[in-house]
């Protein structure tokens, strides 16, 4: 196999990891765009008028601070108050990592 060839194979491994990693890292952000931020909010606070008709806590609540990362998973899932399951429309792995993504936005 010629030096190009080598090269070029390896240029194409390096860069298909890099997407596939780069893709790992943010599905949690993807599928919180996808599913939660029109209700929650982009970093977690819902606008007032979807807060006050749906009921939605911001991040910032004491509730919703207290709340465990397996309840918050729990409740993707199920549904809770007027939020509706997800359970089925959404993996069990991508309920995880938009949980942990909505969860990150504690720390900031």
């Amino acid at each position: 196999m010629s030096k190009s060839i080598q090269t070029v194979l390896v240029l194409a491994a390096a860069v298909s990891l890099t997407g596939a990693l780069s893709f790992a890292q943010s599905s949690g952000e993807a599928v919180y765009k996808a599913h939660c931020q029109s209700c929650h909010g982009p970093a977690g606070i819902p606008n007032p008028g979807i807060a006050k008709m749906l009921g939605v806590k911001p991040i910032t609540d004491p509730a919703v601070k207290k709340s465990t990362e397996a309840q918050m998973i729990q409740d993707t899932r199920n549904g809770v108050g007027k939020m509706p399951p997800f359970k089925g429309k959404i993996t069990d792995a991508q309920v995880r990592s938009a949980v942990a993504y909505f969860r990150s936005f504690m720390k900031k």
